[in-house]
């Protein structure tokens, strides 16, 4: 099963258009903030929470198996992921890794200190093709490999 933390998910199209042509499960979870009537394929089903903080990480964390993958850009939820999860990938492209990890919850940490203290960060770069060209190729290759 692919999971999907979908609240803002800029491939959640390409997730499950591929994981389709793969004969693959996809489970999208989000807020009822993000609540859609738009029809999906057979092989794509919905999980809503509330719009609590963290709720959608502590519904994926409770259904994610050894064999399920996960698709998310918050560094937190991939952290505990990749402890319990066959793949993590960013929607940019890259799978985290566990000798990784580490360095970007840290940077995210030390970004939320300078915010708190008053400081300006510059926030993340748009979502481009390029990116999306690359979450395409990692997650083709992913599905490849099953």
């Amino acid at each position: 099963m692919i999971f999907v933390d979908a609240d803002s998910c800029p491939v959640t199209d390409q997730i499950i258009k591929i994981a389709g042509e793969y004969n693959q499960g996809v489970t999208l979870v989000k807020s009822y903030a993000h609540y859609s009537v738009k029809p999906l394929p057979e092989h794509v089903k919905v999980i809503y929470v509330d719009q609590e903080k963290e709720a959608t990480d502590y519904r994926i964390m409770r259904h994610l198996t050894r064999s399920d993958h996960l698709i998310t850009a918050d560094y937190g939820l991939a952290s505990l992921a990749l402890a319990k999860a066959s793949c993590v990938i960013h929607p940019k492209g890259f799978a985290y890794e566990k000798d990784t990890i580490e360095q970007l919850l840290q940077s995210r940490y030390l970004s939320s200190q300078v915010r708190k203290s008053g400081g300006r960060m510059k926030g993340p770069k748009p979502y481009s093709d390029e990116d999306r060209r690359l979450f395409t190729a990692t997650f083709t290759q992913l599905l490849d490999s099953l």
